[in-house]
């Protein structure tokens, strides 16, 4: 089966910006180092469900933060 992973070096600053988010967010899950040994592909359904909504929290809880300080 073929992979699309885009490179770093073609990813925009905002792409660069949610991967970084993405990994943290399966550290403090504990499945960092399988994510970092093996990639995104080999973890699990319900463990990529986790960090995407922990995520979207975090990114909706942020641009909430933004729009109040206005």
């Amino acid at each position: 089966m073929a992979k699309y992973l885009k490179k770093a070096e073609k990813m925009t600053a905002r792409e660069l910006e949610l991967e970084k988010i993405k990994l943290e967010i399966a550290e403090e899950l504990g499945f960092g180092n399988k994510v970092r040994e093996k990639g995104w592909g080999e973890i699990t359904a319900r463990e990529t469900g986790r960090v995407g909504g922990i995520m979207s929290r975090r990114l909706r809880n942020e641009e909430s933060s933004i729009a109040s300080k206005k």
